[in-house]
C-alpha cells in the first residue's frame, strides 16, 4: 500500500522520541522511507526535531561501585534462596536489596535502566515484575490457620515440630512454633494474634507438658506424696 508522505503514523512515532530504526521495523518498511517522510514533515513543521529529542529516554547512567556490589547481592540471594529480595523482608540486608531492586524495576519500566544491569539481571526471569511474595505468605498463613483448626475441631492434639514422622503435622508444627516465638519477641502483628485467640484457644501454650518429666504411654504419673514417703523409709533404712 502506498503511503501518503508525510506519513502520520511516522509523524506520530517520531514525536514520541521513537527512533527511524524502531519506526521502521514496527511498519516493516526501510528506514531510509521513514527519514523521507520525517524529512517532508520537518519542512512544514520544523518544531518537530525539537519534539523528538525532548521526548528521547535520559541516557542510561553508568553503574556505581555500590550498584555493582548490589547487583551482585541480588544474584546470589537468588540463587540462595530461590527468590527475589523484598522491601518488608525479614533482615535489613534483605530489606535494603529489595528497595535497590524497586529503583531498578522502575527504571526499567522508563526505558533509562543501564545496560549493564539489564543484561545481568536477564539470568532471573520475571524479575522486573513486582514480587507476589507478601500475598503469598499471607494466603500460605491463612492455609495453615484454617489445617490447624479443623484437627482442633475434630479433637486432635496440638502439632510437634519435631519428634514425628508426620510430614502434615511437622510443617503444622513448625509453623505453629514460629507463631509462639513472634508473639514471644513482639514481632506477631496484632491482627494475627486476635486470629489465633479467636481460631486456636490455648495456642500459646500448646501441649502443656511443661514443669515435669512427661509420663510415658500407658504408665501413670508418679504421686508426689509415695515419693515423699518413699524418700523418708530410705533415710531411716541408712540409719
Amino acid at each position: 500500500m502506498k503511503r501518503i508522505a508525510p506519513d502520520p503514523e511516522f509523524v506520530m512515532m517520531y514525536r514520541k522520541g521513537i527512533p527511524t530504526s524502531k519506526i521502521a521495523a514496527l511498519e516493516d518498511v526501510a528506514e531510509t522511507t521513514v527519514r523521507y517522510h520525517l524529512q517532508i514533515a520537518a519542512r512544514a513543521e520544523p518544531g518537530i526535531r525539537d519534539e523528538h529529542k525532548a521526548a528521547l529516554s535520559p541516557p542510561a547512567r553508568r553503574p556505581s561501585e555500590v550498584g555493582l556490589r548490589n547487583l551482585a547481592a541480588v544474584i546470589a540471594f537468588h540463587k540462595s534462596e530461590g527468590r527475589l529480595p523484598v522491601t518488608h523482608g525479614k533482615t535489613a540486608k534483605e530489606r535494603a536489596l529489595g528497595a535497590w531492586l524497586v529503583h531498578r524495576r522502575r527504571e526499567a519500566a522508563q526505558g533509562s535502566l543501564s545496560p549493564i544491569y539489564r543484561e545481568a539481571l536477564a539470568v532471573i526471569p520475571g524479575w522486573d515484575k513486582p514480587s507476589t511474595r507478601k500475598a503469598d505468605d499471607e494466603a500460605r498463613w491463612q492455609q495453615r490457620l484454617g489445617e490447624l483448626q479443623k484437627i482442633r475441631v475434630a479433637g486432635g492434639d496440638w502439632p510437634r515440630h519435631q519428634k514425628t514422622d508426620d510430614i502434615h503435622e511437622r510443617t503444622l508444627g513448625v509453623w505453629l512454633h514460629g507463631q509462639r516465638i513472634d508473639y514471644r519477641k513482639g514481632r506477631l502483628a496484632p491482627a494475627k494474634e486476635k486470629k489465633l485467640n479467636e481460631v486456636l484457644p490455648g495456642w500459646r501454650e500448646g501441649r502443656g507438658h511443661r514443669g515435669g518429666r512427661r509420663a510415658s504411654r500407658g504408665q501413670k504419673p508418679s504421686d508426689p506424696s509415695s515419693d515423699l514417703l518413699r524418700y523418708r523409709q530410705q533415710v531411716l533404712n541408712k540409719r
